[in-house]
């Protein structure tokens, strides 16, 4: 009985310190590749947002623009390419920059999965953790 209270709390443990890493990498990822428009504060203030034709986004309020939903696919989508976001011109493609051998399943409000890299789930993790609304409940 011991022995299986140590496992289940080793599990539950592990499974919370791999979220906050994932949640650090997701972080690190976008001060890379996205702050630079978005600002490190994801709140659209970056230093090259003022010479952007549209200025860009404030990313924290995803969830709020698609009624309380965090829109996964569509971001997903914005990042990797599949949808187009104009900017100055066409916001970056970063889909060969989040590219990985270890693919894993982000669950879609619908319960669809939706495949994507390891990096861009991990990128689309940090956006819904700096929401702020809190998402709908289904």
């Amino acid at each position: 009985m011991l022995i299986r209270m140590v496992l289940t709390l080793a599990t539950v443990a592990g499974a919370v310190l791999a979220q906050g890493s994932e949640l650090d990498d997701g972080r690190d990822l976008f001060l890379y590749f996205c702050a630079e428009c978005h600002g490190k504060d994801v709140a659209s203030v970056g230093p090259l947002a003022e010479i952007l034709a549209i200025e860009p986004p404030n990313l924290t309020n995803l969830a709020k623009r698609y009624a309380g939903t965090f829109p996964t696919d569509v971001v997903a989508m914005q990042v990797d390419g599949r949808i187009p976001v104009e900017a100055h011109s066409f916001m970056p493609v970063f889909d060969p920059s989040l590219d990985s051998d270890q693919m894993v399943a982000l669950k879609l409000p619908s319960g669809q999965p939706l495949m994507v890299s390891e990096q861009l789930a991990n990128l689309i993790l940090y956006l819904q953790s700096v929401q702020t609304v809190t998402e709908n409940a289904e």
